[in-house]
């Protein structure tokens, strides 16, 4: 079965590659694309899910403390607070569950095909060599081209002639695709969230983890998985930005079930601002006027601000 569904999978990418102008490259863009918007529904709802979880990350810390010498209770209470907010803890892991088995395959689909993509490339990439191999074709390793090349012979070749590596052309390319997984996969980590330890920690080991992995993985593969990292990384911003717009939790509920109180704040009435004194209206008549020889003027009324020489 497994094998029947490979072959299915693999007939699917030579017919992207037929219909695509027979290139290999768009054919796996093509088959990204296909696979991230089948898969949609799944990856929105696990990642609302994973969002929902995080906002209820103070309630659940102020639960652990409040009965952290009763397990029976705080299990109890942790399972009304989800019930109450709607969150289901199951919901983030199961689509990941389903999906799973088809990225396996598509991983392997990717993999076995690197013969077959031979010395194309996608834009400046080999779909079918690595990082090491574009690194020893650089330095001049006899027997760069064999896929199975590991990470000692690789920089032992570099260490012994480095020179070689001014032939940027050789590896430059698929090392800035193997970067902007490594970048992807810590953006990815930093928007789930860094305020729990071990999340901070998932968030520094799981880039190094990938940048490993990648190194000696085809090009091929590496776009598909930049690729789908990226519209990962979309999607969760997205469905960050729109979570983050919704009410945030509080410690307590307007209702608080039995044993909590709702704590509300008091503010102190302020006082009635007296009401100010109209201000006296001057009359023209108040005004003193100059007795000096200087030429004087009289007005005829206090409304009209209206001078006239003194004959």
């Amino acid at each position: 079965m497994w094998s029947a569904a490979s072959n299915y999978l693999g007939q699917f990418l030579e017919f992207l590659h037929n219909i695509l102008f027979g290139s290999w490259g768009w054919a796996i863009v093509a088959l990204t694309v296909i696979f991230r918007l089948v898969t949609h529904p799944l990856n929105a709802k696990q990642m609302r899910s994973m969002q929902q979880m995080q906002r209820l990350q103070p309630r659940l810390k102020v639960l652990q403390e409040k009965y952290k010498d009763d397990k029976e209770a705080l299990s109890r209470e942790t399972m009304a607070l989800y019930k109450e907010n709607k969150v289901n803890p199951a919901s983030g892991c199961l689509p990941l569950l389903i999906q799973l088995p088809v990225l396996i395959l598509l991983f392997n689909v990717l993999r076995d095909s690197a013969s077959k993509f031979g010395t194309d490339t996608f834009f400046g990439v080999p779909l079918a060599g690595t990082v090491l191999t574009g690194l020893a074709k650089a330095v001049g390793l006899e027997g760069w081209n064999n896929p199975l090349l590991g990470i000692g012979e690789t920089f032992k070749a570099v260490a012994a002639n480095p020179s070689g590596l001014v032939n940027v052309g050789a590896y430059l390319p698929i090392l800035i695709l193997l970067i902007l997984i490594v970048f992807l996969t810590w953006y990815q980590q930093k928007l789930t969230g860094n305020d729990n330890p071990q999340m901070a920690t998932m968030g520094i080991i799981m880039p190094i983890f990938m940048g490993f992995i990648c190194i000696s993985m085809p090009g091929g593969l590496l776009i598909y998985w930049m690729l789908s990292s990226l519209f990962a990384v979309i999607q969760q911003k997205y469905t960050v930005n729109k979570v983050a717009k919704e009410e945030k939790p509080v410690l307590y509920a307007e209702r608080p079930r039995e044993g909590e109180t709702a704590k509300k704040a008091e503010f102190a009435a302020k006082p009635a601002r007296k009401a100010s004194a109209p201000a006296k209206k001057e009359s023209f008549a108040d005004i003193p006027v100059s007795s000096g020889k200087s030429e004087a003027f009289e007005y005829e009324d206090d409304d009209s601000f209206i001078p006239r020489r003194k004959k």
